[in-house]
């Protein structure tokens, strides 16, 4: 276990006495610091942990801001970036529906989080790097309504009014919100007008599925030239390959209160290839209109999260 992983550990135990993320900014801080030291062993060594505040050099700028401290340390040009600068605009779109919310937790820890816990932490660690970037962020929030949209922008009230947002879903309990994707996506590829990095946080459960709507609905996200990228959230363990002991127990859709009583292991099997099949689409799709699909297991760490936005960052410029 790294010393990174064992500060994240004992902050979250802080924040569970204090009733959730109180400081959700400090707990991205050292999400991001614990990704950035481990970047050392990854194709990303050259970025260092100073890449905060430097962009690398294209050939063709001008050399008149060329850090070439820094160059004698990685043999890499990097200039140095100035708080005026907005190179990237991002916008986080998460679905706050019922589903998002499970599963049901009393506390927080960084090995059990739920899905809207998860989503709210991963997004405000890129956050975190996009402030530092002196890149611009907005978010939108929906679930059977439009629940919250704020432009892209750059300032630090905007960066603290986000994080307050991201904290308050994380503390919300929606009870039967249902997920109506395809109606608000369509709303927010209408107010995203200038090209930007898009990322999508959702479980991809549906009160009624009709998929060629939701997929129209992920199209037109792609319109104006933006980059995509869907990260798939859920619990791996539970909800795709069904790991329930094998007692009798009721299983509650918690968007619409239906529920049905039974042994695991009696649809264990059938579950899992129903809904390995329905997820096999979603990448299939995603791929065949270029969204990047990214799977998150929140079970997981947030080294697959920060290494996407890396790439495609990298790729946006």
């Amino acid at each position: 276990m790294s010393l990174a992983t064992v500060g994240i550990m004992d902050l979250l135990q802080e924040l569970n006495k204090a009733g959730g993320f109180k400081n959700l900014d400090l707990l991205a801080k050292q999400v991001v610091e614990g990704f950035i030291a481990g970047m050392h062993k990854s194709p990303f060594h050259g970025f260092s942990a100073e890449f905060a505040e430097h962009k690398i050099y294209n050939q063709g700028e001008s050399t008149k801001h060329i850090d070439w401290k820094l160059y004698a340390k990685t043999d890499r040009l990097y200039t140095k970036r100035y708080d005026e600068e907005t190179n990237l605009r991002c916008h986080l779109i998460i679905d706050n529906s019922s589903s998002m919310h499970y599963p049901e937790l009393k506390s927080y820890s960084i090995d059990s989080l739920n899905k809207i816990a998860f989503s709210a932490l991963a997004s405000a660690s890129l956050m975190h790097i996009l402030k530092k970037q002196r890149d611009a962020v907005g978010l939108s929030v929906y679930s059977d309504s439009y629940d919250f949209y704020s432009p892209e922008k750059g300032s630090e009230r905007h960066h603290q009014m986000l994080l307050h947002q991201l904290n308050n879903l994380v503390l919300s309990k929606p009870e039967n919100k249902q997920t109506k994707t395809y109606t608000y996506l369509h709303q927010i590829a209408e107010k995203i007008k200038r090209r930007s990095l898009i990322f999508f946080f959702t479980d991809m459960l549906q009160t009624s599925v009709d998929q060629d709507k939701l997929f129209d609905a992920l199209r037109h996200l792609k319109h104006n030239k933006h980059e995509v990228i869907l990260f798939h959230v859920f619990d791996k363990e539970k909800e795709l390959l069904f790991d329930f002991d094998n007692t009798p127990k009721r299983y509650v859709d918690v968007e619409t209160g239906e529920h049905i009583n039974l042994y695991a292991e009696n649809i264990k099997d059938t579950y899992k290839i129903a809904v390995s099949d329905y997820f096999e689409i979603i990448k299939l799709k995603c791929a065949q209109y270029r969204i990047k699909y990214v799977e998150a297991d929140i079970t997981k760490k947030f080294d697959n999260i920060l290494t996407t936005y890396m790439i495609e960052r990298q790729k946006f410029g």
